[in-house]
């Protein structure tokens, strides 16, 4: 081995663990940092004669850095809704602000000044909209990152919702005098959530038969401002010799005992008309309306239940997120809808993904395309709410190898200072 040689060898030491110093410095700079991947550093010999059996010649060393991307890091609670991790594999997908889209596992996601989720590296949270039934807008299930979109949480300012359905459990008194009448106040919403009253009136019109009309709607607020005209009424309602609903028939005869319905039209507060669907029983059964004798033999009606839907306008109270990455929204009524899906890109190799940055990562070739599921499903892990995935750098092992990549460092230093004395003789032998 020359001189020469030994000089290369240690400089190529030197500077191994100059890499390998500044990988362990990186991994210990960001051991609090939400998501972090820990790096190590791969020595590979490098033969300067492949394939020699002298011994002696000078081997270098070369260095690979690797990352260890899908390892899972400690899942740690927040206090925060909208901070999320995933506990098994796969990556939110986000984006920048140029639209280009990324991956990472940095959950650290809070609303900027528009109202949009983005994490602390600035990188925006995607997903898809869904419907009010918990459905994607549009009815595709999106398989592309291009399909999805921010997740924009100040959209959702306030809802209102109409009332659409009635139902009534009750009891119309056997022992009524025909003529007798009995009214049953049912509050409802229009659709700019405004409560009205409208006044159903069952009057007895002969045995086993009751007739049944609806009232104009007045404001719930004062009891006495008409708001709009009813219409679908009178409605004939028989029962048969046990009680049970025979049927419901229109004013022309039809039977409605399934559809029956109320419309309200002219709405004084500018909403849309309204339609509404009874639920007042099911023809042979006494599930809704029935007929026997009153309760304390006084003749008086006897309501179980008044069941609606609709509700009046309402700010958002408060956001979830569930396991699964369905975004839903609670209003100050209690009222709550899902308003965006979650999804987690997988990749066949996560260590082959490209670090854009220490929690950002890119697509590449080794890692293989991405394929979109929603969480839980296709091997993709779950998503906790209030929660954090820590870094997976350990400071233990990171200062054992700090100190082992000093020592190496020192040798190589020494190798050098010991070759320069070397060169020095060999130079004055010469003189």
């Amino acid at each position: 081995m020359s001189l020469s040689s030994a000089l290369n060898s240690a400089v190529l030491g030197l500077s191994a663990q100059s890499t390998s110093l500044g990988v362990i410095s990186g991994n210990i700079s960001n051991s609090g940092t939400t998501g972090y991947k820990s790096g190590s550093t791969a020595f590979s010999s490098l033969v300067t004669t492949p394939g020699s059996t002298t011994q002696g010649y000078s081997n270098g060393v070369t260095t690979t850095t690797l990352s260890n991307i899908s390892a899972q890091g400690l899942i740690e609670s927040d206090s925060s809704s909208t901070s999320l991790a995933i506990s098994g594999d796969g990556f939110f997908v986000v984006t920048a602000a140029n639209g280009d889209v990324y991956y990472t596992r940095a959950g650290d996601f809070e609303t900027d000044a528009n109202g949009v989720l983005v994490n602390s590296s600035g990188y925006y949270l995607m997903g898809y909209e869904l419907d009010a039934n918990g459905d994607p807008v549009g009815g595709t299930v999106p398989t592309s990152t291009a399909a999805l979109t921010t997740i924009d949480l100040d959209e959702m300012t306030g809802m209102a919702e109409a009332t659409t359905e009635v139902g009534m459990v009750a009891n119309l008194p056997a022992d009524a005098e025909i003529g007798d009448d009995f009214s049953v106040e049912v509050e409802i919403f229009d659709s700019l959530g405004t409560s009205h009253t409208v006044t159903y009136t069952y009057t007895k019109t002969a045995v086993n038969e009751w007739e049944l009309e609806y009232g104009d709607p007045v404001l719930t607020s004062d009891g006495t401002t008409v708001t709009g005209t009813s219409s679908g009424g009178p409605l004939t309602i028989t029962f048969d010799g046990d009680g049970n609903l025979s049927a419901i028939t229109d004013a022309g005869g039809t039977d409605v005992t399934a559809n029956s319905t109320l419309t309200i039209s002219g709405w004084t507060t500018g909403a849309n008309d309204s339609t509404i669907t009874n639920d007042l029983g099911t023809a042979g059964d006494t599930d809704g309306l029935q007929q026997a004798a009153s309760k304390d033999s006084d003749g008086d009606m006897t309501l179980y239940s008044v069941s609606k839907n609709g509700s009046n306008y309402s700010e958002v109270e408060s956001v979830t997120i569930s396991s699964e990455g369905v975004i839903s929204v609670t209003f100050e009524n209690g009222e709550s809808r899902p308003i965006y899906q979650l999804v987690l890109a997988d990749f066949s190799n996560a260590d082959g993904l490209i670090s854009y940055s220490d929690t950002i990562y890119k697509e590449s070739n080794t890692s293989g395309s991405y394929v979109l599921n929603t969480p839980g499903d296709g091997g993709t892990g779950d998503i906790s709410a209030y929660s954090l995935e820590s870094s997976t750098v350990d400071t233990t092992t990171e200062f054992s190898k700090m100190i082992i990549a000093q020592q190496a460092y020192s040798a190589a230093a020494q190798v050098v200072s010991t070759t320069d004395d070397m060169y020095q003789t060999l130079i004055s032998a010469m003189n």
